[in-house]
């Protein structure tokens, strides 16, 4: 049986998450549940990236420990999981003891292409990145992203030959060994490395950044953050000898942030290759949320959490908004206006409409007798090319394509009529239809709204005569 592995990017654990990082683990979470009703076996892994000065100060200024911050923290994400109901496998902390030994590990694996050289160059906490002399002048020496002049450094790293591998990463990239979704992500890379990469440097110093994994061999050195960061998606399958490497690798699909595209379409390909391993065979790079078309900002106050989303109108409006409402391909904007019309328009008038105007007949009319309903087999082709190009709005246009053409079919043949009429037997058969269209649209919606599409499930499967309003109204 074919293995798929799904990983999430792995957040910097410096603050609480937001609602962007939600809509990555939804996305993460509706793939490998859309692997799983394949009956593929799938393993998806999520978690937290928890070393580096940025961590150390802000865990400083609070007065605790960087561990003890990281504990908290870590934690707020493991919950927003939980209440985006996100099947993982596997939860990785960059502070696990295996990680850490690991990476020391792979670290040595990866000794023939890591030298140890001057580093002269400017380098951003709030990034815990370095960059360029044209980056730092076009900025007048300031940090856009953070607001904080870069720092100058001159101190002895460890690099890694990143240049060495830049032939092989585009061959791999227009071959499609290596797919990037969307395009546009694609391009931006191969334009990259058709400028040259440079090694870099993947190491600091002990006395300035102690808050990270040491380098093997050398007490006086850490590596650097990112550096071990990205291992993590080998680590937490167990990389080299575990059976889930051997079982998983290479990834399936691994879900990122345009932000961090470079990270992973560039430098991570050339680790891999310098360990001698397959690439991933899709990355899948989504865009920025906004808020209200503003940037979601601590010091702007406009930062909401999942919980203000779905404590009030559930898990899967929000799975369903940020899966259909933001673009698979290109930034979107949460508002509440639109998020409260899309609630009440599309899941409680549309599709929760559908299932109650065929539920109350049938318990009118057939409350004494089971009837037998059939999964409709519509043609998926359209939707599965959507599923594996990561077109999660797309995808779901088509299922609501069924969802609105099914209240079509209700409104022009009018049971409620036929009922009237006391032709039962035609009712039964109308009846029958919608309850096997809505089989086929939960069944869809099954990797997207795993609750909902339970709920109806059982709604029309269950001797029990379940009954529940699925959308109900929200003042």
């Amino acid at each position: 049986m074919k293995k798929y592995f799904v990983t999430t990017s792995i957040p910097y654990a410096n603050s609480s998450p937001h609602i962007g990082y939600g809509m990555e683990l939804v996305q993460a979470d509706c793939l490998a549940r859309y692997f799983r009703s394949k009956k593929l076996s799938t393993f998806l892994s999520t978690g937290t990236d928890e070393h580096g000065l940025k961590i150390s100060e802000k865990a400083s200024s609070l007065g605790l420990k960087p561990k003890q911050f990281t504990d908290n923290v870590s934690q707020e994400f493991k919950d927003l999981a939980k209440s985006l109901n996100i099947n993982y496998d596997a939860f990785i902390r960059t502070t696990d003891q295996a990680h850490q030994k690991r990476c020391q590990a792979i670290w040595q694996l990866m000794l023939p292409d890591i030298y140890k050289s001057i580093y002269v160059g400017w380098y951003c906490v709030g990034d815990e990145a370095f960059f360029t002399e044209t980056e730092v002048q076009a900025n007048n020496g300031i940090c856009p992203n953070h607001n904080r002049p870069f720092e100058k450094l001159e101190e002895e790293n460890y690099f890694f030959k990143l240049s060495k591998y830049q032939d092989q990463i585009k061959e791999q990239i227009l071959n499609h060994k290596m797919n990037i979704f969307p395009d546009s992500r694609a391009n931006e890379i191969l334009s990259l490395i058709d400028r040259g990469l440079d090694d870099i440097s993947i190491s600091r110093p002990k006395d300035k950044i102690s808050w990270g994994i040491d380098v093997p061999g050398d007490d006086s050195q850490t590596m650097y953050v990112w550096f071990e960061a990205l291992l993590n998606y080998l680590t937490v399958i167990g990389y080299p000898d575990d059976d889930n490497y051997k079982n998983y690798w290479p990834a399936k699909a691994q879900v990122l942030g345009k932000d961090i595209l470079r990270f992973h379409a560039a430098i991570w390909p050339a680790m891999l290759l310098s360990l001698g391993l397959d690439l991933p065979e899709n990355l899948y790079v989504h865009g920025f949320v906004t808020l209200n078309n503003q940037k979601i900002s601590k010091s702007l106050g406009n930062v909401i959490s999942a919980d203000e989303i779905t404590e009030n109108y559930g898990i899967d409006a929000f799975r369903y908004y940020f899966l259909r409402h933001i673009p698979s391909y290109a930034d979107g904007d949460f508002n509440w206006d639109h998020f409260k019309q899309t609630y009440q328009n599309e899941l409680a008038n549309e599709l929760g409409n559908a299932v109650q105007r065929t539920v109350v007949l049938i318990d009118k009319y057939f409350a004494d007798q089971t009837l037998e309903f059939n999964l409709s087999t519509h043609d998926r082709a359209n939707y599965d090319q959507y599923m594996s190009s990561f077109r999660f709005d797309r995808a779901l246009d088509l299922v609501w394509s069924q969802v609105r053409g099914l209240n079509q079919y209700i409104d022009e043949t009018k049971p409620w009529l036929i009922a009237k009429e006391n032709d039962l037997d035609h009712l039964k058969e109308v009846l029958v239809y919608q309850g096997d269209n809505l089989l086929e649209i939960a069944d869809l919606l099954n990797c997207f709204m795993p609750q909902t599409a339970q709920m109806i499930k059982k709604i029309f499967t269950s001797q029990s005569k379940f009954r529940k309003i699925l959308f109900p109204k929200v003042d």
